[in-house]
This record gives structure tokens, sequence and C-alpha cells, in this order.
């Protein structure tokens, strides 16, 4: 399984749609690494940034905030997106692996909960104006 993470400064970037740094690594089924390369980001359209994330082979990307538009035409492309998600790329990269991506410590600032696919449009929108942990 390949994994896609888009960074700044050791840190999942806070935005994909803006993002330039994109790591890509490899799991064994066993969730070792097996490799790691860096790519660069430079299309601007959600359809040609979807399609060059999509030509790195990666099924799951990890990135913070996300446009709509960027998120469906990913999704057409067969990748699964985790948004929302922050902190270093290195303790987000084991939580994803161990399986605690979902613990409120990687949610971005004023995400009470895990958006995840089929939950609706509500990024970044509280209940009672909880807000989560901050990054």
């Amino acid at each position: 399984m390949k994994i896609a993470i888009p960074h700044w400064q050791g840190r999942v970037s806070p935005v994909f749609d803006v993002a330039e740094n994109l790591l890509v690594v490899e799991l064994d089924d066993g969730g070792a690494e097996r490799s790691r390369v860096q790519a660069g980001l430079r299309a601007e359209s959600p359809h040609h940034r979807a399609s060059q994330l999509a030509e790195t082979g990666a099924e799951v990307l990890i990135c913070g905030a996300i446009s709509w538009p960027l998120e469906m035409a990913l999704t057409a492309h067969g990748v699964r997106v985790i948004g929302q998600t922050c902190g270093n790329i290195e303790e987000v990269l084991a939580a994803f692996v161990s399986g605690r991506l979902s613990d409120g410590a990687f949610a971005m600032p004023g995400c009470c909960g895990r958006r995840r696919r089929g939950q609706g449009r509500g990024r970044g929108r509280c209940r009672g104006g909880r807000h989560g942990p901050p990054c």
C-alpha cells in the first residue's frame, strides 16, 4: 500500500490544494516501510492535481484541509482521502500504521471529530462551539 502525505517543514501541510511537497511511503502487508520517495506537486486545477497524485500510485492521501472539488477528484481516481489531519509527518504515519490516526491528537484545530467520506461537508464546523485539541 502506498500512502501520500503532503508536507511542509516536517509537518502535514495545512492545505493540500496548495501543497508543493509530497511524501509517498510504500508499506508492506505488515505495515513495515518498504520505500519512501519525495514528489513535487505543481498542478493547480483539482483534476490535474488529482491525476498527478494518482500517478504516484498512492492509495491513501493523509492531508490537512482540502477543497471539496479536489477531494471528489481524488475519490474518482480511487484515492481514499483522510483529511483534516495535522502533526509531525513521522508521528502521523506511525499513527496510521498502528490504527491510531483517528485519535483527536491528529485532528486539525477547530475539528471536533474526524470527517470521513460520506459524512457531509461540515469541515471545521463544530456543534455547540466546541473545538478539537491544538496541533
